[in-house]
């Protein structure tokens, strides 16, 4: 039977040491197949408290007690520790074992040896030690061994699916990969080969989603017997757990070689992931140069078509939609850029038409243009293309809750090649200023062009000066005084002068809202019903959210 690295119970009765004491297995002789995991030699009565589980017991029986109860009680106390099995070497103390303790030891199902002649103790334990320590020397040389032929594997330009299919054949049980929130993303059996996601889905999602890992939280646990072994992804923390290898124990039980060698199997799949993780960056990266260059003329319109076909992107005659989202640089966890363009083309798969995306770190962008199919309208793509970003940065954890700068989509003109790059172009540059504009699925480029020149002067004096002249008083009035009035005087102006739909929106009764616009009107020192004076204040309340 597999000793796990030490020897059974049977084992040890058979080495020189005991054998020499003339063991007689008193009780549970089914059950001498344990695993001896440490031998201990004592006669303190205290002693089962002493023990951790899988020991072997050696005593001469003086911390047995002298009553019958007290003795029941000893061999209880070490059957609840686990112990592998008791040996008590009859002399001074008992000339045979009393009945108590034989009787003690059958009920609570404990192995009970008697030696009828003296043993060195010392001697023995040196003896079961030495083929503990070797077991487990024997166990390490074959976990290492497994290690040593997914290494060659690798080498020789193998990846994960050649990895898994040597550990199942090992373990002689299937190996499964998958992502910290349980998604399957290889599967081996022993003798079958492996099968799986492609190359460079093996990586994708396992950041994971906020939703996925409340999923993972809510999991069912693993099936008894299973073993359960976390692929590092590098880095600090839970977060830096990339995938996570799981073996079932469904053709036999799994032991702790098996555990040892999906150990040693998950430090190189880490490595393969890494190398899969950072050629899918590249080639992102890549991509975000192209639409990159498209975008700042670096390309002529005429050549764009053939190098967007070397990056698989073949749109035909159709119109080119240009959509640019802006994300902060410095929150992106390493990798996640490539990440998200996965899970961004992943998610727009169903869309039907062709799609390039490409990642910026540095300027914290995400440029791609779509192909706008016969029977898709702008606005409908636009839709599917926000709603992808956003759920592909929230699956890349680019998301951040409360983020006074949340991410901006900008979704520029169709049009052809020759229109292509200043569509990119405009997009991007829209973006920058739509991050500070608040949270809307997504920005029509053509109406961002007041807010892009006020971007622009953001740093100018006069145009902090403009703000202050325009709605100073009316933001000191705010800091000092309830109720606050600026909500008001953006509602008001939001909706074009309206006052019954600002007051809904407000949720004011109109008296309430004529009031409050009154006293807006008395602050500010304008009157709020002349069309010029409205137009300055929303230029100035446009400009305050890039200067403040």
């Amino acid at each position: 039977m597999e000793t796990e690295g030490g020897i059974t119970v049977r084992q040890a009765l058979e080495l020189p040491g005991l054998r020499g004491g003339l063991p007689e297995v008193l009780t549970c002789a089914d059950r001498l197949d344990r695993t001896v995991r440490w031998v201990h030699a004592g006669e303190a009565p205290n002693i089962p408290a002493l023990l951790k589980g899988g020991e072997l017991l050696l005593t001469t029986g003086l911390g047995l007690g002298t009553r019958p109860a007290e003795q029941r009680a000893f061999i209880r106390r070490l059957a609840d520790r686990g112990i592998a099995a008791l040996v008590v070497e009859l002399g001074p103390r008992f000339g045979r074992l009393p009945s108590a303790i034989v009787e003690a030891a059958r009920t609570a199902g404990l192995p009970l040896v008697q030696l009828h002649r003296e043993v060195p103790f010392v001697a023995v334990t040196e003896e079961i030690h030495t083929e503990i320590v070797n077991g487990h020397y024997a166990l390490l040389r074959r976990a290492e061994e497994v290690h040593r032929r997914c290494t060659q594997a690798v080498l020789g330009g193998g990846g994960v699916p050649q990895v898994l299919g040597i550990l199942a054949d090992f373990a002689g049980n299937p190996v499964f990969l998958e992502t910290p929130d349980g998604r399957l993303l290889f599967a081996a059996g022993p003798g079958t080969g492996p099968a799986g996601a492609g190359p460079l889905q093996v990586w994708e999602g396992l950041r994971g989603a906020r939703a996925a890992r409340a999923a993972r939280a809510a999991r069912a646990a693993p099936p008894a017997g299973a073993v359960l072994v976390e692929v590092p992804g590098g880095g600090p923390g839970t977060g830096s757990v990339r995938a996570r290898l799981v073996l079932l124990a469904v053709s036999g039980s799994l032991l702790t070689v098996h555990r040892m060698a999906a150990e040693r199997a998950a430090g190189i799949l880490a490595v393969v992931l890494m190398q899969a993780r950072q050629e899918e960056e590249l080639a992102a990266r890549g991509r975000g140069d192209f639409l990159t260059d498209l975008a700042e003329g670096r390309i002529a319109p005429g050549d764009a078509p053939a190098q967007a076909g070397v990056l698989g992107f073949r749109p035909g005659g159709d119109p080119l939609l240009p959509v640019v989202m802006r994300l902060a640089p410095e929150s992106a966890p390493s990798g996640s850029w490539a990440l998200l363009a996965r899970a961004v083309a992943e998610e727009l798969a169903g869309v039907g038409a062709p799609v390039l995306v490409g990642v910026r770190p540095v300027e914290g962008r995400v440029p791609l243009l779509l192909a706008l199919r016969p029977g898709t309208t702008r606005t409908a793509l636009a839709d599917r293309v926000a709603a992808a970003l956003r759920a592909g940065a929230d699956r890349a954890g680019l998301e951040r809750p409360g983020d006074r700068t949340p991410s901006a989509v900008v979704v520029g003109d169709a049009g052809g090649w020759e229109a292509a790059g200043a569509g990119l172009r405009h997009a991007a540059e829209a973006a920058t200023a739509a991050r500070g504009l608040g949270d809307r699925p997504w920005w029509d480029a053509r109406r961002l062009d007041i807010d892009l020149l006020l971007w622009r002067l953001r740093d100018q004096p006069d145009l902090a000066s403009f703000v202050e002249r325009s709605v100073g008083p009316l933001l000191a009035h705010d800091r000092t005084a309830r109720p606050a009035l600026l909500p008001t005087l953006e509602a008001y102006l939001a909706h074009a002068g309206r006052k019954a739909e600002a007051a809904r929106e407000l949720h004011l009764n109109r008296q309430t809202l004529y009031n409050r616009l009154a006293r807006i009107g008395e602050l500010l020192g304008t009157d709020l019903d002349d069309p010029q004076s409205v137009l300055a204040l929303s230029l100035a309340l446009r400009a305050r959210r890039h200067t403040g």
